[in-house]
């Protein structure tokens, strides 16, 4: 509670710099777990993505088990079986031909109750379904990086793709692992998580080139201590966002899943909920970092550091602990950035010129006529 009411008061009490390691590592690990996962177990597609058979039957007294019992008595073992409500069940199977799809909705009818939806789609429409999707993520991608490149720098944009893609590959991981159904509402879902990481991450470093422009000229600190301080001033302004983001997904996942049964409303908030928790953590940890290690490398950055680190030399033990904090006195410095005084007709502005008495006490001058 100490820290955050110091990140409230805009003091910096985190010294993010030293946790950009063991996070990456983090990152990284869970990044290999879920690529293994997508090697090893697959994606659990839904029924618009592979093609298929897709029935809602209403049985109130019959149980999972002897509706995957039935299904297999009608040579569908494989079949997907799932509780959507107290007295209704869902059967998917991968069935695609009309036939034998009308046999095993017979059978469901007989054996367990009325079946009161029936869908098929077939593998053509699944084809096409992912064919946009993964258009759809391209074009996002290209679109950002050009955004960003343009507005900010080309190192903004790399720490920002890089981020969103790890936003991804751990929430699609998240449904390998645990197995739940992608369906079409799960991919609307990963494109809103896409959007909130960027949001995130811009803010981040808007801040961070608010404050470089602000004290990068003094030359007495770091890109990693102007980083730092621009991470603390958006701290708790990323932790009050992912909160009131969360609170209404979270209602929307145990209201409308558990309570209603919905089950697209618990594929579209689960997905929803590991996306905000984790784009609020991609942008403070690793957008921030990746931009720091490119930025450092440039020659005004790496000059700046090695004038500090001789600057700081002097220090009782010779070196500094961690990553120095910019004194709130020094963060509120004027902007170097700021452009000149200019006329409101474009232009440098103008003073008007100055009168000068007479001398000897002759008469002075006729003014001249302006030209028209």
């Amino acid at each position: 509670m100490k820290t955050l009411r110091a990140l409230y008061r805009g003091e910096s009490p985190v010294d993010f710099p030293s946790l950009w390691r063991p996070a990456v590592t983090t990152s990284v690990a869970a990044v290999v777990l879920g690529l293994l996962s997508f090697a090893v177990l697959g994606l659990n597609l839904g029924l618009d993505f592979e093609g298929g058979t897709s029935y809602e039957v209403r049985a109130p007294d019959a149980s999972v088990a002897d509706a995957r019992e039935l299904m297999a008595d009608l040579g569908a073992p494989q079949a997907r079986i799932q509780l959507v409500d107290d007295d209704l069940v869902l059967v998917r199977s991968d069935v695609q031909d009309p036939a034998r799809a009308a046999e095993i909705r017979d059978g469901l009818a007989a054996g367990l109750g009325p079946v009161v939806a029936f869908e098929q789609v077939g593998p053509t429409w699944g084809d096409e379904v992912t064919d946009k999707a993964v258009k759809a993520l391209v074009v996002f991608f290209i679109v950002v990086a050009m955004y960003i490149a343009v507005r900010l720098e080309w190192k903004m944009a790399v720490g920002a793709l890089v981020a969103v893609a790890h936003d991804i590959v751990l929430s699609v991981g998240v449904y390998s692992v645990f197995r739940f159904e992608i369906t079409p509402a799960t991919v609307i879902a990963f494109l809103t998580i896409m959007g909130y990481s960027l949001y995130d991450t811009i803010v981040v470093y808007d801040k961070v080139r608010e404050i470089v422009g602000r004290l990068g000229a003094t030359e007495r600190y770091t890109y990693s201590e102007l980083m730092n301080l621009a991470l603390n001033r958006v701290a708790m302004r990323s932790i009050n966002t992912s909160i009131t983001s969360a609170i209404p997904v979270l209602s929307m996942l145990l209201v409308g899943s558990v309570i209603l049964g919905a089950g697209t409303l618990r594929e579209f908030a689960v997905a929803l909920l590991v996306g905000i928790a984790v784009g609020s953590y991609s942008s403070m940890f690793l957008a921030s970092s990746l931009v720091t290690v490119l930025k450092e490398r440039e020659e005004r950055w790496s000059q700046i550091a090695v004038k500090v680190r001789n600057r700081t030399a002097d220090d009782a033990d010779g070196s500094t602990a961690g990553t120095r904090t910019i004194e709130r006195s020094d963060a509120v410095g004027a902007d170097t950035r700021a452009a000149p005084r200019r006329a409101p007709g474009g232009g440098p502005a103008k003073r008007r010129p100055t009168m000068t008495a007479p001398t000897g006490g002759g008469v002075p001058p006729r003014p001249r006529k302006k030209k028209r």
